[in-house]
């Protein structure tokens, strides 16, 4: 029993290597999982970020050129005629589908009404797509701290362990065990700080385009 604790002991003075991989292989499963989890988690918020950010660059520069043509068109119903069969810009959306409503209604009693409901529920719909997983930037941001957290109070239990197997309380036992759990923590901060600016940036774009939407429907119902 005390070789192998000695033996134990040993190992883990030699454990001097703090490079990323050997702390990921030096560490248990569980720790193993929380880096994994976050690894991923940075990855797929990454991914969104960078999607989002050329939507908001194309949808900016889209609308921006729908509006001016709009305005020069003769008339709403032939510039509607004019349009495209496939859009991707949500303006360019709003309209078209409103405008459908409109050439199809052989009623003309309460048409702003109704053309005002309709604008609204374009507008959510559009906007319910760009905010598309948004949700998850949000629970990255909130949960990755913790889940690191989590990974890093078990990292140091195990270290604990450690110290009361070997007997020993030296800097070269107690080290390694540490710097795989505050890893675990810095991961959970890597991925969060992304994740959070960019949910709040993005969330604030939103808010724009979403008045900017508003902005056009107020004045496409005033010349109808």
């Amino acid at each position: 029993m005390d070789a192998e604790i000695t033996t134990q002991a040993v190992g883990m003075a030699s454990n001097t290597d703090f490079s990323i991989i050997q702390l990921f292989l030096r560490a248990d499963i569980i720790v193993k999982s929380v880096i994994i989890i976050l690894i991923v988690s940075s990855i797929y918020s990454w991914a969104i970020i960078y999607d989002k950010y050329k939507l908001f660059k194309k949808i900016n520069k889209s609308s921006e050129e729908f509006e001016e043509k709009f305005w020069k068109s003769k008339s709403a119903e032939s510039f509607y005629n004019n349009l495209p069969a496939n859009l991707d810009d949500p303006m360019a959306k709003v309209f078209k589908g409103s405008m459908q409503t409109v050439m199809k209604s052989r009623s003309k009693s309460n048409l702003q009404e109704r053309l005002t409901s309709i604008l609204e529920v374009q507008i959510e719909q559009q906007i319910n797509n760009i905010e598309k997983n948004y949700t998850f930037l949000a629970t990255v941001g909130s949960t990755a701290p913790f889940i690191g957290l989590f990974g890093t109070v078990w990292g140091i239990m195990n270290s604990f362990q450690s110290i009361a197997i070997s007997r020993n309380t030296s800097l070269a036992i107690v080290a390694p065990g540490i710097a795989e759990a505050l890893f675990a923590t810095a991961l959970g901060l890597l991925a969060a700080i992304p994740a959070v600016v960019a949910y709040n940036k993005f969330s604030s774009d939103s808010k724009k385009y979403l008045q900017r939407l508003e902005n056009f429907s107020k004045r496409f119902i005033s010349i109808i």
